[in-house]
Formats: structure tokens, sequence, C-alpha cells
């Protein structure tokens, strides 16, 4: 459960003539500038046979690009994976792009064009575009490469990639065209060139790795599916958007696993860019060296880089191999590896010279340099590296010797577990490493990593007989300092390098899960189902301050905050008010905060329900989490939807509707602040904020909003849009009116060609709400002319669409259908002998399960021209009903009328409950009682989990009712040991 879902490589012969088309692409430097003069007289007889045709586009693009394109291509015809050849929408169009570029279809170019400027561009046509850009940019760096220092990184190239983008005004989508593109062109063509290029540092400054190979060994993902992976995100496309419309370019793969290849992708690309600017550092102040050139353009790792680096930084005193350099003893040691015979140490002496004045002194400072070359040696590494991959490597924790420093006894207490620890690296939990980080942390553990002694034999022995044995018969006294340099490198150098780099490796990979299970919770308590059509009464629970109240109507409109004492003496009394208002709004729902007084709250109110207190009403009550509840409280966004309400009656508002409609209330808190996650302020904040904020925009955007009735602050989550992007839609909603097609989003000021593309599937048009609307602007279309004109002319648009159709509601706009195949949808309703009217009905489902019963989806989608993933998003759209919603698939609060004690619990007893938080050791679960139970992670085992929980991959989360057998009971601890039975 605590492991991400992983695609296996593929087992054909493809993978091998990937595998081995990427080594060629990772060759020597000196390989590339063969290459690239042998390109220099290719790149000018296109551009004279090229120029006069394309007079809409830039004339330095086609050319270049076609330099390009027989190269990958040719390398590239043995990339055929198992996947559909029809099933790459992106890289169809590079191929488009390279036969617009052929001389014999010029004519099929200027036809091409003509259509695009009828319809307007697709953005995928774009996105071919700005695969241009980037291939253009690389070939300028290939020609100055001579002629220029300054080594641009890859973010830079991005930036202007972006810019270029942004120019382009038409987005209005072509169907026909594109959808006949998927179908002919092989999808595997450069997407696995592209990235790599785009990712390395240009010019002489370039990386001795590929960007995708080494993406696909760290992640286990396909190297076709990590090049589509680079691209699209090198397009800005959004994980929602990836996940629900460019499915057959990811091979199937999950947000998390989409997520983790993201992360993965900036780490190397921020590795890169570091080495870029440490070399351009190292060249200023002169200290570089063609070996450690070499070594810098190895690094994959922060850690390796940092090794390497470390001697140059400025104000370094100097490592013991350089003050031996600078003395002149670098000849004397590459001497003794390449012509020992020929080495005399006596003719150094320099009596008067410190570092030279004895034999002794000069035999150290050989044996320094030698150890220097050693440790940075790239191959001895890698060969240090696989030898400890095979050994019994352990990491050790136990308590610090605390002399100057006092620490709380408490806290040396709860790493009691962790004062005498030892777990070989391979078996250790991602818990135990964060634990023991803490620790060590607040100065109470002490912490090492465990190398065997057989190790460092072996390395000797191997580096004596093979990578370091001198070239000729080396005297004993020679050798004896080569051995002393072999120990003197592993002990000093190389087992420091390994230690950092397994607990920075132990670390990362700990705080990644860490980050992950925090996303799964946070996802699973977003997607609980809501409870709609209720009017809810909110109750904040308190002692002194008394229990807030606030009673919240079906539309979640406040209706009535009041404050009652129920813990001060006066609870009969208070019982009268509070039946009072639930009979006056009829109301038979309690939702209470888990914070202080929960417990007795929740007595009190469960006392009355058994004694039938509120008849006739039959009351039931659940608890929610209140977890940031206070904090929203007192936030800007809290005081402006509810302006001059108290604070403390805010937090009881929030409770209410945070089951009503979980998903709209919870995107309100930041998600940190939410409380399902672990060790959650030890890991990286960064990337927490990160992954947090793509959970919330991949849950909203899944569930989608209506855009005539959300809030600016559900609006911003939305895949493509922002807070300003999401204000303007707002004050445009509000000057003009509802939306009545999603075409009117392109009339939003700071809305354009690709946020449109990335938010238009995610933002639903309630056809019952504009109905009304409907009328009145067939009635003023024509007088509304001059209007439309001047909002486009504020986006910058081109578009010609006319505002009669603009104004036309349009039924797949309530669906998931993304407006790009609404030609499709068109095409597949003519087919089965539907209309839009029937979106949704029993009827539509009817014809097209017959359909599909006939033909099978994979004969449709060919029949339609287009993918069977897309095909499959228009029929689940064409299908649901007009008000579906997903998360009725997840599980609701759970109402209860009766509390239970800890003390009535007894070791057996098999009781219902509802997963509160899942962490890297154990799912706590709330039973009832008040306090809650833990299972532990061994007890939680695949075939006690439904199969629904195993195909979503999420596991045991937040939400979730489970039937647990209670196993250990400690009442001073509070502590509950629970086992899991099922999952209901």
């Amino acid at each position: 459960m605590s492991s991400l879902p992983r695609r296996a490589k593929l087992k054909t012969a493809a993978s091998k003539d990937e595998c081995s088309f990427l080594s060629e692409l990772s060759s020597s430097s000196e390989e590339d500038d063969k290459e690239d003069s042998s390109w220099e007289p290719q790149k000018k007889v296109p551009r004279s046979r090229k120029q006069p045709v394309p007079k809409e586009s830039k004339p330095k693009r086609m050319p270049r690009a076609k330099k390009h394109t027989p190269k990958i291509s040719d390398g590239l015809e043995g990339m055929v994976v198992k996947e559909e050849l029809n099933s790459s929408v992106a890289i169809a169009d590079v191929n488009l792009e390279e036969r617009k570029n052929e001389p014999n279809t010029v004519q099929t170019e200027k036809t091409a064009k003509t259509k695009r400027k009828n319809s307007a561009q697709s953005p995928l046509v774009r996105r071919t575009k700005k695969l241009k850009v980037e291939e253009t940019s690389k070939d300028t760096n290939v020609e100055d490469e001579n002629n220029s220092t300054e080594m641009p990184s890859t973010s830079t190239m991005w930036e202007s990639t972006c810019k270029k983008e942004n120019n382009e005004v038409d987005f209005t989508f072509g169907q026909s065209p594109l959808k006949k593109i998927k179908t002919e062109m092989c999808p595997q063509g450069q997407p696995v060139k592209l990235p790599a290029n785009a990712s390395s540092i240009k010019e002489e400054v370039e990386m001795n790795w590929d960007i995708v190979q080494v993406l696909s060994e760290r992640t286990n993902i396909e190297l076709w599916v990590c090049a589509n992976i680079i691209r699209l995100f090198n397009d800005d496309n959004t994980i929602p958007f990836i996940i629900r419309y460019r499915k057959e370019l990811i091979n199937n793969l999950d947000a998390d696993s989409l997520r983790e290849v993201q992360q993965t992708l900036e780490e190397l690309r921020a590795v890169a860019k570091k080495v870029h600017s440490t070399i351009q550092k190292i060249r200023k102040d002169g200290k570089m060296s063609e070996c450690l050139f070499k070594a810098l353009l190895n690094c994959k790792t922060f850690e390796e880089l940092e090794h390497v680096s470390a001697p140059y930084k400025t104000g370094s005193k100097g490592t013991k191999a350089q003050r031996a350099k600078q003395l002149g003893l670098e000849g004397a040691a590459r001497t003794l590896l390449e012509n020992p015979g020929a080495l005399n140490l006596l003719s150094s002496i320099k009596p008067n010279v410190k570092g030279l004045s004895t034999l002794q002194d000069i035999e150290t400072g050989v044996q320094h340099i030698l150890a220097d070359m050693i440790a940075k040696d790239k191959d001895t590494l890698d060969f240090i590296r696989k030898l400890c991959q095979n050994r019994h490597i352990c990491i050790q924790s136990c308590l610090a010797k605390v002399s100057s420093k006092k620490v709380n006894e408490k806290d040396v207490d709860k790493f009691l577990l962790y004062q005498n620890f030892s777990c070989s690296i391979r078996n250790i939990h991602h818990h135990q490493i964060l634990a023991i980080n803490r620790g060590e942390n607040l100065k109470i553990l002490t912490v090492k990593v465990n190398i065997p002694d057989g190790v460092k034999n072996e390395f000797c022995r191997w580096c004596i007989q093979n990578r370091w044995r001198p070239r000729g018969f080396a005297r004993p006294e020679l050798m004896k300092i080569l051995h002393n340099s072999l120990d003197d490198s592993f002990k000093r150098l190389i087992y420091p390098l390994l230690c950092r780099e397994f607990r920075a490796k132990l670390t990362s990979d700990a705080e990644k899960e860490s980050v992950m299970m925090f996303g799964r919770n946070l996802r699973q308590l977003l997607l609980t189902s809501p409870v709609p059509g209720r009017t809810l009464m909110g109750v904040d629970p308190g002692y002194k301050h008394g229990c807030k109240l606030a009673i919240i109507s079906p539309t979640s409109q406040i209706l009535h905050t009041d404050v009652v004492y129920l813990h001060s003496g006066q609870g009969f009394r208070e019982a009268e008010k509070i039946k009072r208002l639930l009979l006056n709004f009829n109301c038979s729902t309690v939702v209470i905060g888990n914070g202080t007084a929960c417990r007795e709250t929740e007595a009190y109110f469960a006392d009355l329900i058994m004694k039938n207190y509120f008849a006739p009403l039959d009351v039931v009550y659940c608890i929610v989490s209140e977890a940031g509840a206070s904090i929203y409280s007192v936030s800007p966004e809290a005081n402006k939807e509810m302006p001059g309400l108290d604070p403390n009656l805010r937090s009881a508002v929030s409770i209410a509707r945070r089951v009503q409609d979980p998903l709209a209330e919870l995107v309100k808190i930041e998600p940190k602040h939410i409380g399902v996650g672990m060790y959650q302020h030890d890991v990286s904040q960064i990337l927490l904020k990160a992954t947090l904020d793509g959970i919330v925009e991949e849950c909203v955007s899944f569930v989608g909003v209506d855009i005539n009735i959300c809030s600016e602050v559900l609006l911003r989550h939305i895949a493509g849009l922002n807070a300003n992007r999401a204000k303007n839609i707002i004050e445009w909603r509000e000057k003009n009116g509802p939306f009545i097609n999603r075409e009117q989003l392109k009339k939003v000021k700071g809305l354009g060609p690709k946020s449109f593309q990335q938010c238009a599937g995610f933002i639903r048009i309630n056809q019952d709400y504009i109905r009304t609307f409907c009328s009145y602007s067939s009635q003023h279309a024509e007088s509304s002319t001059g209007v439309e004109v001047t909002n486009e002319k504020q986006g910058k648009k081109k578009s010609k669409t006319p505002v009669n159709v603009v104004l036309k509601p349009n039924p797949l706009d309530q669906t998931c259908i993304h407006p790009e195949s609404y030609d499709i949808a068109m095409r597949f309703l003519s087919f089965i002998g539907g209309t839009l009217r029937e979106i949704g009905k029993p009827e539509m489902q009817q014809k097209i399960n017959s359909l599909l019963e006939k033909e099978g989806i994979e004969k449709i989608a060919e029949g339609l021209q287009t993918t069977v993933h897309t095909l499959q998003v228009i029929i689940d759209g064409l299908s649901q009903p007009e008000s579906f919603d997903f998360r009725t698939d997840f599980d609701k609060p759970d109402f209860k009328r009766s509390i239970v004690c800890l003390e009535d619990l007894q070791v057996g007893t098999v009781l219902t409950g509802k997963v509160q938080n899942a962490t890297l050791f154990g799912i706590f679960v709330d039973i009832g009682v008040g306090r809650a139970g833990l299972i532990p992670i061994r007890n939680v085992t695949e075939a006690k989990l439904s199969k629904t929980k195993k195909r979503r991959s999420l596991g045991l989360g937040p939400g979730e009712r489970v039937e647990v057998r209670v196993l250990h009971i400690d009442i001073p601890r509070s502590r509950i040991t629970l086992d899991l039975i099922r999952v209901l």
C-alpha cells in the first residue's frame, strides 16, 4: 500500500531499440561535434528551397525543423511498442509538419493552412510549433558552439518557448483534420529525442546522461511514455488535463505516478541547471580542468555535484590534494601510475619548501593526489556503489551524549525505540527514517551508516588489480604509497560520500512517500460524498465560551447562529433552545466538530436522542474533523464571505458545510492545515505544497464546477486557472450575466488559448439554469455584436466566430467532453441516431450499449477516426445523468444516535468504524469511543481490501468504513490496537 503503482518496462524487441537509440543520443562530445558538422551542409539546401513557400510562418523555423526530421525519424523507426499506433495526438502533429516540409507536399500545406485560417488553430498544432521552436533553439546553439561561452539553462529555453506560444492567438479547435492525423501516423516519433535535447545544457556544456533514460530508470516507466510526459509538461499541460484527455500518450498512468515523474523530472533539471552554474563559476575562477569538467557532467544528483565541486568553492582553503598539486607533485602522481620505473621522488625534495622538505612529505602529497583522483573517478564510484548494492549496509542510531545542551526528557522518551536501533537500508521503513532524522535534528540521537570491512577490502583489491594498476613494474615503496592512497581515499573521501548518498536517498524517498501519503489522504477526504438537500446544524464544541451553533440551508445559506452553554450546569435549559431551533428550521442532522469538548457534546446529544427528546424529528448526528476551521474563520476569505459574523460562529458554519459539500469547503483551507499527514513539518515544504495543491486541483477538476454558481475560491483550483483568472471570470459573470456556453470563456480577460484548453473540459454549464436566458440572448444577438468585438479586442483574439453562435447554448457543455472533441461527439450521436436532448437519459444509454455490443469500441473509434480513450470520454459524457457526481461512489459521513465508551470495549469485540488518518505505519480508525484505534500496517493485507479499492490504488484513506476487531486495550495510555476484518 505504501508504494506507488508502477508500469513495468516493455520486454520486447522494441525496448532494445529504444535503449540503443538513447545510448547513441548520450554519446561522447567528440561524436556530437562530428554529427553537428555533418548537418551543416544539409541545413542550407532546404532553406533556399523552402523559404519562399510558407508566408505566414517564420522562415527560419521550417528548414531547421526539416533538418532534424530525417535524423530523428530514422533513429526511431524501431520504436514500435505494443500500444496502438493511432493513439498519439501530439506526435502525429509533428509528423504532419514533417510532411509539410517535404517539397512534393507544398500544395497540401497550403490547403491545410487555408482550413486553419477558417477554423483557427488547434492547441495541438500549437504544440507542434512549440516543438519546432525548441528544435530551432538547439540548432542555433549547435552553430554557435565554438563561438560562445555562455550556456543557456533548460529553464531559460522553456521560458522563451512559452513566450512564443503566448503569441499564438487563434485557439478554436479544428476537429476533423486532427483526428485523421491521429490514425495515420506512428505515435512513437520525436518525443524521445525532444526531451533529451530540451533538458541538456547546450553548447560545450552538455550533460553526459540522457534525461529520458535516467527518468525511465528512476521511475520504472517506459521510455516512450517518459518522452511523451516531458513533451506534455513542456507544453504547459496540467496533470488533470493529461489524465483525462491525453491518456493514450501516458499509457494510462494514474495521477500519483504522473506527479512522481514530474517531480523526478524537475529534480534532474535542477541538477543540470546547478551543474551549468557550477561550471560557469569554476571557469570564471580559472580552475577548470578536463578531468573536473568530465566529472561535473557525470553528476546526476546534488550529492555527487557537491562531492565533486566542494574543493573549488570560493573561500575554501583547498583540499590536501589541491595543496599538493600547488607544490608540483601532480606529475609525480601520474608517473607512478603510467611509468613507475621512471619515478624518482628524491629529486623532488626541496629542503626550504614546506611540504617538500622530506621524502615523507612528498610521499604524503602524492598519496593525497592519488586519493583525490580515485575518489572522483566515475568508474571507481560506479564499482563501489554496485558493490554496496549486494552487501548488508545498515543504518544505526543511538542516544546522543548530551553535555552542554539540555534536552526535554519527554522528547527523549518519544525516541525510546531508536536509542539502540539498527536496520538494513534495504528493509528500513520510511517512517523510521523520518523519526531518526527528527531525533538527530533535536540532538537526541546520533546516526551513522555502517559499511562492512569486506566492502573496503574487495574495493581495494579491485583497484590494485584493475582500475588503478600501474602500467609497469612498481617498486615496493611505490606500491605502499598506492595502497595508502586507496585506504585514505576510501576512509576520508569515498566512505563519507556513500554515507551522504545513502542518507540522502533514504530521506528523499521517505519524504516523497510521506508527501504522497498525505496527498492520498487529502484526496480521499476531498472526495468524501456530499450530503446535499439537508438543513444542517453545525456545532463547534467548547467549555467556558460555550458551544457555537450555525444552521445552514440546503444551499449553504446561513439561516441562524447562536451560542449555547451545555457544560456549565445549564444543559437542560439549553436543550429547550436547541429543540426549538431544530423544529423551527426542520433540521434533523447535527454536525459536531471533533475539537475541545467534542466527547461531552456528543454524549449530550446522544442522551437527548436516546430519550426521543426532539420528537417528532428523527435527529441523527455525526462527528467531523474541524482541522483548519479556526484558521479559516479569521482569514480574509472568511471575512469576505461572512462579513460581520463572529469568527467563532464562522467555525460552526464551516463545520456544517464540510458535511454538505466537503470539497467546496475544504478548498478554502490551506491543505497542510487539514491534518491528515505524517511528519508533515519534517519534509520539504516546497514539495509538500506543490503536491497538495496539485491534489486539490485534481479533485476540483475531476468533480467539475458549475461556472455560473461556483465561488471564486473553488474556481481558482480548476486546471489552467489561477486566482487572477478566477477573479476575472467572476467579474465577467457579474457584468454580463451567466455564461451561456463554454465559448464565452474566451472573452474573459487573461484567459488565453492554453488556459481555455486546460480548463474547458472541467467547467460545466447547467442547461436548466441558463434556459431562461436563451430567448433573451437570441433576441439581442444582433444588437450585441459591437460589444462582442470590443471584448475580443481585450484578449487580442483574431477569432471571427459569429456572435449568434457564441450566445447559443450547447448541451455538451454540461458534460465532461472537451470542446476539441465536440465534432467527434456530434458524429457519434448521428452514428447511433441520438440527439443532444437525450444526453444523460436512459434512451441514450440504451443506444450506446446496443452499438457497443454490436460493433465494439475499437471498431467504432476507428470509424470515427479517433482514439479509444477519447471515445470513452465521449461515451461517459453522453451517458452520465445531468446531475452526475462521481463522489457518490465514495463514503458518506457516519451518522449515529448513540455513544460507546472506552471502558465498554472488550478484546475480541467486532466494531465498524471510519478511517480517520492513514500513515506509513498504520491506519487510525474512529470507532466512536473518543479515541482512534490503530490498525498496524502488518494487519492491512491485500486480501482484506476490496477489489474496488485495489483498482483505484488508494489503499485505505480517510472516510472509508471498515469492520475491525479489538486486539488490545491500554486504558492508562488510551491506546486501542485493532485488526482489519474487511472494508465495507
